[in-house]
């Protein structure tokens, strides 16, 4: 089998995944298409590794490692996005920048008017 087959398919999931990642909206969606990234790094680990006949077989070894981020990933990310939606009631990835910004804002005038009222008392 030629490396040409495994490397042309992983190309595509990767593209796959990177559009997911830059077009979609929906947190969960993104994360889906990181894993989507994940596994095609992992095909060419795996391809390259056949290919070279390595006899440590490093590739496989190293693919165990990625698979292993990437549920920790997963879950860890899955948690994020269930606690922000159950605090906003969105999993929208251009609200929760929104929010957060302004929450920022908020913060800002609040530091702002303490100040103001922590020099009238002293004046």
């Amino acid at each position: 089998m030629h490396l040409a087959y495994p490397a042309v398919l992983a190309a595509l999931l990767f593209c796959v995944g990177l559009y997911g990642v830059l077009a979609r909206r929906n947190a969960i969606l993104v994360l889906m298409s990181v894993e989507l990234m994940l596994n095609a790094v992992n095909l060419n680990l795996v391809a390259f590794d056949v290919w070279l006949r390595d006899t440590l077989h490093a590739g496989q070894a190293l693919t165990l490692f990625v698979i292993a981020i990437a549920a920790a990933e997963i879950g860890i990310g899955l948690a994020i996005v269930l606690m922000v939606y159950r605090n906003g009631g969105t999993s929208d990835v251009d609200r929760l920048r929104d929010t957060a910004e302004a929450d920022g804002a908020a913060a800002s005038d609040e530091t702002s008017t303490s100040d103001d009222e922590k020099a009238e008392a002293t004046a």
